[in-house]
């Protein structure tokens, strides 16, 4: 087995573990983290926004401008601000109609999933994964590639936002953490897939 496949498939097998470590602490969490007035604060109304489409298209525009004179490969990345997040906030949605788990407060944290006959095309009250964090993290890991130095900042906001949405109880643990993974999964491959070059930055 090469390299590429090899790392591959410890990403995989490590996605798996963090994955079954949420659900395993989800009720756990659900007891005893909360704050339900995180978006009354502005940080908490900031960190809600970074997995918002209302932050990434202007953010993309921003770019596209600074760079369309003088750095036209640069400019068509910055695009992938945009379609990073957006592409991961479609995905979800797909994702939330397969695994159909509802959102926990509905049912006072158990983990209840629908059936697939009832609302089959409809997302509404479904969790996993968090639509909000999926976004967030696609957008993060885009910012990671075209502004290496900005990658810190980027994650840490991303995961500010999935830590909110748990502390509202409108999700479970396992929501965010599917959320993360499967964002930066998206995004990690939008850019190795349409930017014209790489970044060295390996997150």
């Amino acid at each position: 087995m090469n390299s590429v496949p090899r790392r591959a498939a410890a990403a995989a097998a490590l996605a798996a573990a963090v994955t079954a470590a949420a659900l395993a602490l989800d009720p756990w969490v659900w007891r005893h983290l909360e704050y339900p007035g995180v978006y009354d604060k502005d940080w908490g109304r900031l960190l809600r926004v970074f997995g918002s489409l209302y932050l990434w298209f202007p953010l993309a525009l921003a770019v596209w401008l600074e760079r369309r004179s003088r750095e036209p490969r640069g400019a068509a990345q910055a695009w992938l601000l945009f379609w990073g997040p957006a592409i991961s906030g479609g995905v979800a949605e797909l994702l939330k109609m397969l695994f159909r788990r509802e959102r926990p407060g509905l049912h006072d944290g158990e983990s209840v999933f629908r059936a697939f006959s009832d609302r089959p095309f409809s997302t509404s009250n479904l969790g996993m994964p968090s639509s909000h964090v999926m976004v967030a993290f696609g957008g993060a890991v885009v910012v990671a590639r075209l502004f290496p130095r900005a990658a810190p900042v980027a994650y840490t906001l991303a995961a500010g936002c999935a830590i909110t949405r748990v502390l509202a109880r409108a999700h479970f643990l396992s929501d965010v953490v599917v959320g993360a993974l499967a964002g930066w999964a998206v995004g990690a491959l939008l850019w190795s897939r349409f930017a014209a070059h790489r970044s060295p930055n390996p997150l």
